[in-house]
């Protein structure tokens, strides 16, 4: 395996299986969590190609919360997807606390995907059937984590979100916003160095998307993690360090 890849286990994931972090005493500083270096992805149609990203380079550090905007089209999910290692670029690199997940094969994306990036979407998606609880411990029970120390955690990101009375409750049972709270929650389960948010708000009315920024503002800050949010909310444009345009596939701005 080469140098920077990851091997499933990484070197700071405890015995239960959870990530632990240090926060940064000055956000944005230190070395990057994320490298976008020279990044392509072309999607080839009929006799034509879509350049969805063009020659990105991009650096964002620890505990830095980063707002990518621009029109429907522009390139936002299809870069977030291939910082996550949900797409894999048509040329270039891209380095997430160190391991080169563009490098990396599908059984490594799936360990770095449980451990080191998570993920939050429009669509909230939780499992229907599962209480907010029960959609929390699914990424601890992935990688095994200690039985008591996966019900202290989940118990604790339920009260850091606002929701520890409503844990028994199940997604139908929710408001969009809660439902926003429970799947912001699952991210953080396995404490992970990298959050992407593809539009966390875009389901949602102007006052509980700002609620929801505000919060992701603050665990962002506590964890000590780095968020990525792509987003036209104006509200993530007021809580983000830095406001990346996307302009046809490049960045044109930040």
């Amino acid at each position: 395996m080469n140098e920077g890849r990851f091997s499933g286990e990484a070197s700071n994931v405890g015995t239960v299986g959870v990530r632990t972090q240090t926060a940064p005493s000055r956000f944005g500083d230190g070395e990057p969590i994320v490298e976008a270096i020279d990044l392509n992805r072309d999607y080839p149609i009929g006799d034509s190609v879509v350049h969805a990203v063009r020659a990105i380079n991009l650096s964002v550090g620890r505990g830095e919360l980063v707002a990518v905007r621009g029109r429907s089209g522009s390139g936002k999910t299809t870069l977030l997807n291939l910082l996550g290692g949900l797409d894999r670029p048509t040329s270039g690199r891209v380095i997430v606390d160190g391991h080169e997940v563009s490098a990396m094969d599908e059984s490594e994306l799936v360990a770095i995907r449980r451990r080191v990036v998570a993920f939050v979407f429009q669509a909230f998606g939780l499992v229907p059937f599962l209480t907010a609880t029960e959609n929390v411990e699914v990424p601890l029970r992935l990688v095994h984590a200690e039985p008591r120390e996966r019900d202290r955690r989940v118990a604790d990101l339920l009260e850091v979100v606002g929701l520890g009375d409503r844990a028994r409750h199940r997604p139908h049972e929710l408001s969009g916003g809660e439902q926003q709270r429970v799947a912001l929650a699952r991210a953080l389960a396995n404490r992970p160095s990298l959050l992407l948010a593809d539009e966390p708000t875009g389901q949602l009315d102007s006052d509980t998307g700002h609620v929801i920024m505000q919060l992701l503002r603050s665990i962002v800050r506590s964890e000590g993690i780095t968020a990525v949010v792509a987003t036209h909310d104006p509200a993530m444009l007021d809580v983000a360090d830095r406001i990346l345009e996307l302009r046809d596939g490049a960045i044109v701005g930040g």
